[in-house]
């Protein structure tokens, strides 16, 4: 006989995505059936929050690895684990934390590569009395939401991403650092799992569309950023200490709130290895 799955209360977050996991222990191996079913939810809500899981690093990489291979990371900064990354204004076990500081657009962890990740945890450590939170929006609402006469456009085109890290961590700005990571993407993608057409656009990366003049493109990518972050389409995460989420990177874009540099923030971030994302054509 096959294991029975765990009984899950499952308790949506957000009318358009996300749902937050109870009747869980992260903390222990789960049985195939349960990992199944977390799959089957993780495609249905794109989100998924486990408060109060008490995880180190070999378990939040266990369950990474559920869901697909782990990512190494490409950044420039020494790590002591590569896959690890410590989305923090602190030092964590020695390792320099990322990002530390500030507002950021939103985004598609890695869209400036080839293979963009197919999913991101973080797990809270350290969390601000106030801000600090996770916004995220549905690619296939904003999809959704384009006019039906636009959408036969879209599914044409081409969108370079870009990412300078370096001067531009957090907001989209100019001039470019020349060596910035790019990779250009069809602006409509297909979901791997479901097929389902997703707005593969977001305001930090999304430099340019292919073979438009720089004016015009800027108005398309604007409106299109519109449609991502209109309120209705987004969840914000407000954070606890243990709190794990798992999110969807191609089915959604991330940003963070701003708050006080002065309070601790600390994140820690393993991903899931993406593939090249297909066109919805």
């Amino acid at each position: 006989m096959p294991d029975a799955p765990a009984i899950l209360e499952v308790r949506p977050l957000s009318p358009v995505l996300g749902a937050e996991i109870r009747g869980i222990d992260l903390s222990v191996e789960l049985d195939p059936a349960t990992i199944g079913e977390l799959r089957s939810l993780w495609e249905r809500y794109a989100v998924l929050l486990f408060r109060g899981a008490t995880l180190g690093i070999p378990e939040q990489r266990r369950f990474v690895r559920y869901f697909g291979d782990v990512q190494d990371s490409r950044s420039p900064a020494e790590r002591k684990y590569p896959e690890v990354m410590y989305v923090a204004n602190v030092s964590v076990d020695g390792q320099a934390g990322e990002i530390p500081n500030g507002d950021m657009h939103f985004h598609n962890d890695h869209a400036c590569y080839d293979r963009p990740t197919k999913g991101t945890t973080l797990y809270a450590l350290e969390i601000p009395a106030v801000g600090g939170n996770t916004l995220f929006a549905s690619t296939a609402g904003a999809y959704a939401a384009v006019p039906a006469d636009l959408r036969s456009t879209l599914e044409g085109l081409d969108v370079l991403f870009v990412h300078d890290y370096i001067n531009h961590g957090n907001h989209r700005g100019a001039p470019i650092w020349a060596d910035a990571p790019r990779h250009a993407h069809p602006l409509v993608i297909a979901h791997p799992a479901t097929g389902q057409p997703l707005l593969f656009c977001n305001r930090l990366m999304a430099h340019s569309i292919v073979g438009y003049e720089q004016a015009e493109s800027d108005a398309l990518i604007e409106q299109l950023c519109g449609y991502l972050e209109r309120p209705q389409n987004v969840y914000e995460h407000v954070w606890r200490v243990n709190d794990l989420l798992i999110w969807d990177n191609l089915a959604t874009a991330h940003a963070r709130t701003d708050f006080d540099p002065a309070e601790r923030r600390a994140l820690r971030r393993i991903a899931i290895k993406g593939t090249t994302p297909s066109a919805y054509r």
